[in-house]
């Protein structure tokens, strides 16, 4: 069996790639992934990366093959400069970006920093122009405009960043944009849904129209506060977004951006696009930016979360060793995980079994009954599966 939803990987819905589903699409050949975790990351309160620690995300960023590297804000400190400056020296074949605001200082200080380009903010939500900024609308694209030309005197790549996208009026982003790339040709544009409350229709909606106006690629960056951070991500890329925003496990202000391992594998397994990362490596990458980042993952976020591929109910646990996909969409090693049996409360005979397979041991019907009574009664007591050790130990009394 070899079909787009069934593969060594993964085993997803088949109705995913439905022709009354698919024809809505407008599936960009290639998506480029642009990280934000040195910046945005970087921005969920309390954490703070320091040089030596943004240099080796960089590197497994770009080890993971992650195509853009957003290094942070050259602006806002010395350290960050400087993290900066030798993430742009280290030859990675990641592209190396900044976040910038629209004013010539900051873009100094990006092209001074030996970055390849910059992220150019500008707002453009109503709710940021009535109440953060007092710029009229006039200002904002002229000031963009001025920005953006200034950039590319310095050889930068720019993407143009109007933020609080989804809350902008239609007509002044219409002008906004289409003025904008008019008259500075910025290398991109970027919907941006900067406080996550947009539903996937809409940004497939938005997207579209900004596809209509331009002929510049499109990007994407959304938030997650209202927890629709990967899908309204997804709904993009079906609109003909070209480039995703995201940062490693969700990190992000305040409820956190759309998560980078969540992201790549949605595009891959749920729309069969082919992506040019390595998914093995997506592990290793988000362990080092837990610990570097002090931000301790959900147990059960998905492909990262220490529970995701591990399972306790014993009903189909041999179906495991048969086909693993039957029961887990993913195949853990694909991601760069294994497979855990754990024992408590909700085990089975069959999980016994594997369990006692696994440390060379055999039983009979009557002991194993009596380890699965034994497991149970002390997950029941401590609430929770049991060790290794736990397990061992009553292996020894019953045995």
């Amino acid at each position: 069996m070899s079909q787009p939803w069934k593969t060594p990987n993964w085993w997803v819905s088949e109705y995913n790639f439905l022709k009354e589903i698919r024809e809505t699409f407008h599936l960009p050949e290639r998506v480029v992934f642009h990280d934000a975790t040195l910046r945005d990351g970087e921005q969920t309160p309390g954490v703070v990366f320091r040089k030596e620690e943004k240099v080796a995300i960089a590197k497994k960023l770009a080890e993971v093959g992650v195509h853009r590297i957003e290094a942070g804000m050259p602006a806002v400190s010395q350290e960050d400069f400087e993290a900066i400056k030798e993430i742009s020296g280290l030859g990675l074949k990641s592209r190396i970006m900044v976040f910038c605001r629209a004013h010539e200082d900051d873009i100094e200080k990006a092209a001074a920093s030996g970055a390849d380009g910059v992220i150019l903010e500008v707002p453009s939500g109503l709710p940021r122009l009535m109440y953060q900024f007092n710029w009229t609308e006039r200002e904002v694209i002229e000031r963009s405009i001025k920005a953006i030309q200034y950039a590319k005197s310095k050889g930068l790549y720019v993407v143009f960043f109007p933020y609080d996208t989804t809350r902008a009026e239609l007509r002044f982003l219409k002008e906004l944009v289409t003025e904008v790339v008019e008259k500075a040709r910025p290398d991109s544009v970027t919907v941006v849904d900067t406080t996550g409350v947009a539903l996937p229709q809409a940004m497939y909606y938005l997207v579209r129209q900004v596809k209509q106006w331009v002929d510049i690629p499109i990007e994407v960056h959304t938030h997650n506060d209202f927890g629709m951070g990967v899908a309204t991500t997804i709904a993009a890329v079906e609109a003909g977004a070209e480039v995703v925003h995201v940062c490693v496990n969700g990190l992000g202000e305040r409820c956190g951006n759309a998560a980078l391992d969540e992201v790549a594998l949605s595009l891959s397994g749920l729309l069969g696009m082919k992506l040019d990362l390595r998914l093995e490596k997506l592990h290793e990458l988000a362990k080092l930016v837990e610990d570097y980042s002090r931000v301790r993952l959900s147990n059960n976020k998905p492909i990262s979360g220490e529970v995701c591929f591990t399972r306790e109910i014993g009903l189909g646990m041999d179906v495991i060793k048969k086909e693993p996909t039957a029961i887990l969409p993913i195949r853990p090693e694909s991601v760069g995980r294994q497979f855990r049996l754990v024992l408590g409360k909700k085990s089975g005979k069959a999980s016994i079994k594997l369990k006692l397979e696994s440390m060379g041991i055999t039983a009979d019907d009557a002991q194993i009954d009596a380890l699965l009574n034994r497991v149970k009664l002390l997950g029941i007591k401590e609430k929770r599966y049991i060790t290794d050790d736990e397990f061992n130990e009553i292996v020894k009394e019953v045995l």
